[in-house]
């Protein structure tokens, strides 16, 4: 097997102006690295990362903990994350914890296990978060994601839910509509909470009592809400809007008007919070509370960067990001 002195020898270098022009560690001029290239290639050396990491105590890798990464949300968060670890050399290892409290600690320890640097995880719901605070009180830095207020204290990163679906809620009341539905999901997850939060505020704030008939909970899949959908549309007391916490809830919702018969937006108007990669290709075009989740994703990993890096802050950093929302016609906008 080649070794680094071997690739030294036939590049005529040192070594160190090999291990310089492997790690990036020291510029070295373009005719010099084409030698010590060449020289890799043809000798077949390959690094050893295992020996390094244990020199270094690192092991340049990263661990990711989220409920579903094929979700759209979570999915650009993904990349948000895959892409500020690419930037700094470092190697992402994701995990599903399938909203399995069990299944996320059984993840958190197997990455724990495999000595991640960091650890970024969304938690569960009713996570207690009992493995993750153990990683983080072993000197592994952790990032809660998306999630805040489930994972404990500490470094989170997230999106403020309670304001925007307050601004969703108020702009359907002020199409006229007195009676709005919210598919809401599992109030066990704390962006459910807050989102719920802020449907209840909108209606209080105009003077009206939030009525439990018309929340629809539970485990927030798409086929649950469209059973749950399906009861209250065909019930006496249908309502003129819906509100969705969540682009699954939201396809219960669509389903269960389909099912009936309903259309959005002439019999059914719908806002989303989250919504769908190209809304604006659906008809009707649906309005929906856009994350920056790319970004969401991009400030966990640079926070836990710093916090590999020796920048500690006890108390640990809560960032908040601030979605936008987009009206289109689903709501009602433009029908008139």
């Amino acid at each position: 097997m080649a070794t680094i002195v071997d690739v030294a020898q036939l590049a005529g270098v040192s070594i160190s102006t090999v291990s310089h022009v492997m790690n990036g560690t020291r510029p070295v001029a373009d005719r010099t690295r084409e030698r010590v290239l060449k020289a890799i290639a043809q000798t077949g050396y390959r690094r050893d990362t295992l020996a390094r990491s244990l020199r270094r105590s690192r092991t340049d890798s990263i661990g990711l903990v989220v409920s579903d990464a094929g979700q759209p949300t979570f999915a650009d968060m993904v990349r948000g994350v895959e892409h500020e670890a690419a930037k700094a050399g470092y190697t992402l290892l994701l995990a599903h914890s399938g909203e399995d409290p069990a299944q996320e600690r059984r993840s958190v320890q197997a990455l724990a296990a495999r000595r991640v640097d960091g650890l970024i995880v969304a938690p569960a719901a009713r996570s207690t978060g009992g493995e993750t605070d153990a990683v983080r009180r072993s000197g592994t830095p952790v990032v809660i994601l998306d999630r805040l207020g489930n994972g404990g204290s500490g470094d989170q990163v997230g999106v403020d839910n309670t304001k925007p679906m307050r601004e969703l809620v108020e702009h359907l009341l002020g199409h006229g509509y007195g009676s709005i539905a919210l598919a809401a999901g599992d109030l066990a997850v704390s962006t459910m909470a807050e989102r719920h939060r802020g449907y209840s505020q909108a209606l209080r704030a105009a003077g009206l009592e939030a009525d439990s008939e018309l929340v629809i909970t539970g485990s927030g899949l798409a086929a649950d809400t469209r059973v749950s959908a399906f009861n209250l549309f065909t019930g006496e007391r249908r309502p003129e809007a819906v509100a969705c916490a969540s682009t699954e809830t939201a396809v219960g919702v669509m389903e269960a008007a389909a099912e009936i018969g309903l259309r959005i937006p002439h019999d059914l108007k719908l806002a989303v919070f989250d919504g769908f990669p190209q809304s604006d290709l659906f008809e009707p075009r649906i309005t929906t509370v856009v994350q920056p989740a790319f970004d969401i994703g991009a400030t966990a990993m640079s926070l836990l960067l710093r916090r590999v890096n020796g920048d500690n802050f006890d108390e640990g950093e809560v960032i908040r990001l601030q979605p936008r929302v987009i009206y289109r016609t689903s709501c009602g906008c433009g029908t008139r």
